[in-house]
């Protein structure tokens, strides 16, 4: 583990490298990357996921479950229902980094926004 010249600022270990980028991995999914976006506005059970996100209820399960393995996504129980959601306070960067890249993409899309190039394929 290195410092970065003229910070001060250690490098993160490999480890860490590692397990951020499989967090990043696991957003790389369209899916997952919507449910984050969906549990970002507020917290839902997964029935009410898989309506919002349009995705069959055993699929949206998984992602959920790979989302939580990860530590992206929290869940209680709420009765008979699992209900999921975001922990701010545990994973608010990453939240804010997918609520300004979407917000922006979207803003992007809007009617009358001026095209931007898409990243597709990188």
């Amino acid at each position: 583990m290195g410092t970065a010249p003229g910070t001060g600022h250690q490098d993160p270990s490999a480890e860490v490298l590692a397990e951020a980028a499989a967090a990043f991995g696991l957003l790389a999914s369209p899916a997952r990357l919507h449910i984050v976006w969906a549990l970002t506005q507020g917290e839902s059970d997964v029935t009410g996921l898989a309506e919002r996100v349009g995705g069959a209820l055993p699929a949206v399960s998984q992602h959920l479950t790979k989302l939580k393995l990860a530590g992206l996504v929290r869940s209680r129980r709420e009765g008979r229902r699992q209900v999921y959601f975001v922990d701010a306070a545990e994973q608010g960067a990453v939240v804010d980094v997918v609520r300004l890249l979407i917000g922006r993409l979207a803003e992007r899309d809007a009617p009358g926004a001026v095209p931007a190039p898409r990243l597709r394929g990188l």
